[in-house]
C-alpha cells in the first residue's frame, strides 16, 4: 500500500516536471539571450535578448514557454520602479501639459485606426480584426474586446505581439545606432534601496495590481502598481528604491512573454498578415516619430524623450 502510494506521488511529481520544463527552458533561453546581449553591449539587453530568441526558438518549433505569470510580475515590478518616478516636480509637469498629453493619446487612437486601415487593405482581413491588431495597447485585453466585437482573435493577438516586438527592437537600435537618449534630469523620489521599504512598497503596489485585475482594468499590474506607487512619491513617501536586478528579472520576464507568443504555425498560415502587420508598424513608427518631434517643438521637451512617449508600444515596455 505505502509503495502504490509512493509511486502514484512520484508519478505527479514526474507530470509536475515535466508540464514545467517548457516554462524553464523558455526562462533558460532567454537568460542566456540576455547574458549574450548585455556582453555584446546591445541596448535593453534584458528584454530584446530574452524576446527574440524566445520568438526564433518558438518560431522553429522548439518547445520552450514563457513561465506563467512572468508577464504580470514583469508589469508589475516595473510599474513600481516607474512609479518612484512621479515627484512634486513631475506631477507639476503633467499638470501644466495636460493638454499636450491628451493631445497625443488621441493621435495614438488615431494612429492606432489608420494602421488598422492599412492592414485591413494590405492582408485583406476584416477591418474590426485589422483594429484591434493594431491599436497600441495590450494583446491579451485587445484579444478579448476583439472577440466581444467579432475580431479574430488568433490574428489580434500574433499582431498585437508582432507590433510590440518590432517596437521594442526597432526603437533602441535606432537611438543605439543615431545616439540619441534623453536629456531631462528627472530622478526616482528614493534613490536608496531599503529592505523593509521595499517589501512594504512591492507589497502596496502588489495589492494595486490585484485589485485592478479583479476590475478587470487592462494593463492592471503595471496601472495597478503605478496607482500606488505615484501617490507616495507625490507625498514624497519613499519607502525605498527598487533595486537595478530586481528590474532586469522584470524585462527578462516581460521579454519572455512577448516572445513566447509567437507561433511556428501562424507564420506559415498568414504571411500576408505578417507583412501588412510590419508594414503598418513601420509607417506608425515614422508617424509618431514626426509627432513626437513637433510636439517637442511645442513643449520645449527633449525630443528623444517624446518621440519614445509616442512611440506605438506599451507602457511598460517603452518607459524601459
Amino acid at each position: 500500500m505505502i509503495d502504490h502510494t509512493q509511486g502514484r506521488v512520484a508519478q505527479r511529481t514526474l507530470a509536475r516536471v515535466a508540464a514545467a520544463a517548457p516554462a524553464m527552458k523558455g526562462l533558460a533561453i532567454g537568460l542566456a539571450a540576455a547574458l549574450f546581449c548585455v556582453a555584446v553591449g546591445a541596448p535593453l539587453p534584458w528584454m530584446i535578448g530574452p524576446l527574440v530568441a524566445l520568438a526564433a526558438c518558438r518560431s522553429a518549433g522548439f518547445d520552450c514557454e514563457a513561465p506563467r505569470g512572468g508577464r504580470q510580475a514583469g508589469q508589475w515590478v516595473i510599474g513600481t520602479a516607474l512609479g518612484l518616478y512621479f515627484t512634486p516636480l513631475v506631477a507639476e509637469l503633467v499638470i501644466r501639459l495636460w493638454w499636450q498629453l491628451l493631445f497625443a493619446a488621441l493621435f495614438a487612437l488615431a494612429l492606432g485606426y489608420f494602421c488598422g486601415y492599412l492592414v485591413s487593405r494590405v492582408a485583406r482581413i476584416d477591418r474590426t480584426t485589422a483594429v484591434f491588431a493594431s491599436v497600441p495597447a495590450g494583446a491579451a485585453e485587445m484579444s478579448v474586446l476583439g472577440e466581444r466585437y467579432g475580431a479574430r482573435v488568433d490574428e489580434v493577438a500574433a499582431g498585437q505581439s508582432l507590433r510590440l516586438m518590432l517596437v521594442v527592437v526597432v526603437i533602441p537600435w535606432a537611438f543605439a545606432a543615431l545616439k540619441l537618449h534623453g536629456a531631462d534630469a528627472f530622478q526616482p523620489g528614493a534613490t536608496e534601496v531599503r529592505g523593509l521599504g521595499l517589501l512594504a512598497l512591492l507589497v502596496l503596489t502588489l495589492v494595486g495590481g490585484l485589485a485592478l485585475q479583479r476590475a478587470r482594468v487592462a494593463n492592471a499590474f503595471v496601472l495597478g502598481a503605478l496607482a500606488v506607487a505615484i501617490p507616495l512619491t507625490i507625498a514624497e513617501v519613499n519607502l525605498s528604491a527598487v533595486p537595478r536586478g530586481l528590474t532586469n528579472a522584470a524585462q527578462l520576464l516581460l521579454g519572455c512573454a512577448l516572445g513566447a507568443r509567437f507561433e511556428r504555425s501562424f507564420l506559415k498560415r498568414a504571411p500576408r498578415f505578417v507583412a501588412a502587420v510590419a508594414l503598418s508598424v513601420l509607417a506608425a513608427l515614422v508617424l509618431s516619430a514626426i509627432f513626437g518631434l513637433a510636439l517637442a517643438a511645442a513643449t520645449g521637451l527633449h525630443p528623444a524623450t517624446l518621440v519614445l512617449a509616442t512611440a506605438p508600444g506599451g507602457i511598460a515596455e517603452m518607459s524601459i
